[in-house]
């Protein structure tokens, strides 16, 4: 069987919902596509992420590929609009630190009521928390904040305990840099 003929196999049986065959499509493309999502952002992080979202995406469509084009073409379409999504959404967060900044200001949020030590120290958590990447952040707070388990937090994120565990590994990583740089000017 050539190449193409075992791609065309695969996606066949993907269709059918064989994850097995799915998963060699992934294995054949992820290069790929880590590539393009790492150029697209600068990240290597978020390049990670998103190549996970466009074939989590690619499998959900694959109902919808309808060999027209090369399958690496249609995978690449969705890599490109996954990122330009994330691009929005980064520059969405982007205004609502400015908004909750503005907020902090204004009215004091939420902290107004704590002692002066407990405000400015709940504030730098919360800036920091805003600058991690969404599905690290998402992680943090549905099991710091929310108080939910790793299992209950995948389940609700729609991965694996284990991508919990490494995205909560990440963001405490980042966290700590981030709060010890904004002690250092204190």
């Amino acid at each position: 069987m050539g190449q193409l003929d075992e791609e065309q196999h695969w996606i066949r049986q993907s269709r059918d919902g064989d994850q097995e065959a799915f998963a060699a499509l992934v294995t054949r493309y992820q290069r790929m596509v880590h590539s393009l999502t790492f150029r697209m952002t600068g990240s290597l992080a978020d390049g990670e992420d998103l190549a996970q979202e466009t074939f989590i995406q690619a499998f959900r469509r694959i109902a919808s590929f309808r060999g027209e084009a090369k399958f690496s073409s249609w995978l690449y379409q969705i890599a490109v609009n996954t990122c330009l999504n994330w691009k929005k959404s980064q520059t969405r967060r982007a205004k609502a630190n400015e908004d909750w900044a503005q907020y902090e200001k204004l009215f004091g949020g939420e902290c107004a009521a704590m002692p002066p030590d407990d405000q400015e120290n709940t504030l730098r958590v919360q800036r920091a928390l805003m600058k991690l990447p969404p599905k690290q952040r998402a992680a943090v707070v549905l099991t710091v904040h929310e108080g939910l388990s790793h299992a209950q937090a995948a389940l609700a994120l729609g991965c694996s305990e284990t991508t919990i565990s490494w995205r909560l590994f990440a963001a405490r990583a980042k966290l700590k840099r981030l709060l010890s740089i904004g002690s250092d000017h204190d």
